[in-house]
């Protein structure tokens, strides 16, 4: 049987307070009051088995789009914990044929719930691309997540119709444009609403066509040229298939739109091949773009070469014109570039012109200081950069981890607990969607549960969980060994921090005993471990990865051969021991491999080895230069959040003050004709 006995205190919790369904208390009455006899607990077991499989069986058919299935399974499933979300997958999965008043029952029987919103959600994208307006508007005051760009531009294009037409109607709709991957129906059609209203310009417009060039989407990029101009969809196209031949046909550029379309055309170049588009710059384009559109495609050029650690990258951003025209994409990696050469006066500039939500991100806020402090410094640019480090230090994170190092103290960490609120762990335990959020993720519906674990805490009548209820349900999820959960909540407190929370220890003896064995800081495990599955025992990755320590099947099997473990087999890669063993040993190779950087090693293990062999490549780095600057964006987060998290595990385990900055040392080139054994590195 799938079904696994699940938390007795918080079900009794549960049932004093009403929160169950009449079915649901029946069947755990059992267990939280007078037991019945052993003939009648088995039946009632039995029955929340089978019940237990049918919501099991429901979710897969809901993935498999099996309607009929769903609708013939639901009646089971009456007065189940998880009800809700079998009535939920039964109508999503029908949604497109189901009436509204279907939809509003749904929405009254189910009202306050997740799955409520989630509906709710579903339906007002449906009403959306329907073009009911009627029924949207009247629908979406009542969406309490918010979080959609899709709705909050339906929204704006029936506030226009209202004749609200204030401009910050269409500084969020171009906030919410812009901010999307990929072409959507809603935001696509806000723009257009708003473009022929005018409070969008035609610049707003191919600005968008440019940010999704420069990213490769060119579903969204011709979105947008169909809104500025239609009679050139053909000829967008046409470019597509080879902007160098394009480009080679215009001899001039007569009018907007074909300035646009050519620029679009060199920014596709700058991001596929950033010297062949340099050279079409230098040699004839230069001249026949305006300045803004000169910037940006040496911008993306720059960029482009940057990412690829490029010693060019900076005498392309030095085409620049001016700062103001790049985005922030593109001034970061300005200003990374500029790190690796040791121009600090460009790093400050480059951080000055970005947006002040960027200059305002702890790495920014670092590295403006550190420019502050190099060269000759002045008593004013002293103090400057000492306020904006005391801005961010603190014991949590990289950036704030270096810069309480910088202002002479390392890092200590406070291991007590916070002692938890009763009033507020008893509304915790009580409440239906964190009962709910727990046991569907105690019956393997992981996905489920986060979700609704993620918007009960986000989602209060107060408009959020405050510091005493997020402890209290960290707690909770501590107590269930749902790490994850514990972790990611604790995580969210501002006024207080729970470390215990925050950085748990399971499996200690495992952990500990293994590293040590191999000559491997424990530390530096758990914090590759808390970064890689957060103590999920069965997580699986999107690429295969498994287990704690997230080991490919490969790699799993590599590892096993070199330390000869005889008995693997790849049905073995969840097992715990087996999972940390191989993991720990791998780890332990790479981080010889390479020279003892735990920086390196880190890229290594979430990259693959063949790419921090590159990328360590260039001039001698100070290893946090060294980390800022990885090309991958996944990559550079994790190197940097295992670093920090090593850090702090080793102040937990030795009662210490510790240093990041050790752990991170420097990071350069082998010397010339020095082995490298990382190549044997699966």
């Amino acid at each position: 049987m799938r079904w696994k006995v699940l938390f007795t205190p918080l079900m009794a919790a549960l049932l004093a307070a009403g929160a169950l369904p009449l079915s649901a208390q029946t069947i755990l009455q059992g267990a939280t009051q007078v037991q019945p006899p052993p003939a009648q607990a088995a039946l009632q077991t039995a029955s929340q088995m089978a019940s237990d499989d049918v919501i099991v069986d429901m979710q897969q058919a809901f993935r498999k789009r099996d309607k009929t299935k769903l609708s013939q399974l639901l009646p089971s499933t009456r007065g189940h914990v998880l009800e809700p979300w079998a009535a939920y997958w039964e109508l999503r999965a029908r949604l497109q044929e189901a009436t509204q008043d279907e939809v509003q029952a749904f929405l009254t029987r189910w009202a306050g719930t997740y799955q409520e919103d989630r509906l709710r959600n579903d339906w007002l994208r449906l009403l959306g691309q329907r073009r009911d307006w009627g029924n949207f508007d009247a629908l979406y005051p009542a969406f309490r997540m918010g979080d959609d760009r899709e709705l909050r531009c339906y929204a704006a294009v029936i506030d226009l119709a209202k004749g609200k037409k204030t401009e910050q109607l269409g500084e969020s709709v171009k906030a919410n444009w812009y901010a999307q991957r990929d072409s959507e129906d809603g935001c696509n059609l806000a723009a257009s609403e708003m473009y022929s209203a005018g409070k969008l310009q035609a610049d707003d417009i191919w600005r968008r066509a440019r940010l999704a060039m420069e990213t490769g989407r060119t579903r969204a990029a011709r979105a947008a040229v169909e809104i500025a101009a239609p009679v050139q969809l053909q000829t967008f196209s046409t470019m597509l298939q080879s902007p160098a031949k394009y480009l080679a046909t215009k001899a001039k550029l007569q009018t907007k739109e074909q300035q646009e379309l050519a620029t679009l055309a060199l920014i596709k170049m700058a991001a596929d091949n950033p010297e062949g588009a340099a050279n079409l710059m230098d040699s004839r384009w230069g001249e026949l773009l305006s300045q803004d559109k000169r910037d940006w495609i040496w911008g993306v050029i720059g960029k482009t070469q940057a990412t690829r650690l490029s010693p060019d990258a900076l005498a392309s951003f030095a085409k620049v014109g001016k700062d103001s025209h790049l985005n922030d994409d593109m001034l970061s990696w300005k200003a990374r570039a500029a790190l690796r050469a040791g121009q600090w006066q460009q790093v400050r500039k480059s951080i000055e012109a970005m947006s002040g939500e960027e200059q305002r991100d702890p790495t920014w806020v670092y590295w403006r200081a550190k420019a502050l402090q190099a060269g000759k410094v002045s008593d004013t640019q002293a103090t400057e950069a000492r306020e904006l480090l005391q801005t961010i230090a603190g014991p949590q994170g990289f950036y704030e981890q270096l810069a309480q190092e910088d202002l002479g103290q390392k890092i200590s960490v406070n291991a007590a607990p916070v002692a938890i609120d009763e009033p507020a762990r008893q509304a915790v335990r009580s409440n239906p969607g964190l009962a709910r959020a727990l046991y569907a993720i105690q019956l393997g519906l992981r996905s489920e549960g986060v979700r609704e674990w993620n918007y009960t805490t986000n989602l209060h009548e107060n408009g959020g969980m405050g510091d005493k209820e997020l402890l209290a349900a960290a707690e909770l999820a501590c107590q269930r060994q749902i790490w994850d959960r514990c972790i990611n909540t604790s995580e969210r407190t501002k006024s207080v921090v729970d470390v215990g929370q925050r950085f748990p220890m399971p499996f200690k003896d495992a952990v500990v005993s293994r590293s040590r064995a191999i000559g491997l800081d424990p530390a530096y495990v758990y914090g590759l471990i808390r970064q890689e599955s957060r103590f999920i025992m069965d997580a699986r990755s999107g690429v295969g990865a498994s287990g704690l320590m997230q080991i490919m099947p490969a790699t799993a099997r590599w590892t096993a051969r070199k330390i000869g473990m005889t008995d693997f087999t790849p049905g073995s890669i969840n097992d715990r021991d087996t999972n940390i063993a191989l993991g720990t040993a791998y780890l332990k190779l790479a981080l010889d491999d390479f020279d003892g950087s735990m920086a390196m090693a880190a890229a290594g293990y979430n990259a693959g080895p063949g790419r921090p062999r590159n990328w360590r490549n260039g001039p001698v780095l100070d290893g946090a230069i060294w980390a800022e600057n990885v090309p991958f964006s996944e990559t550079r987060d994790y190197v940097k959040k295992v670093l920090s998290n090593t850090t702090s595990y080793a102040a937990i385990l030795t009662g210490q003050p510790q240093s990041l900055r050790a752990r991170l040392g420097t990071v350069g080139p082998r010397a010339e004709g020095e082995p490298d054994p990382s190549k044997d590195l699966p």
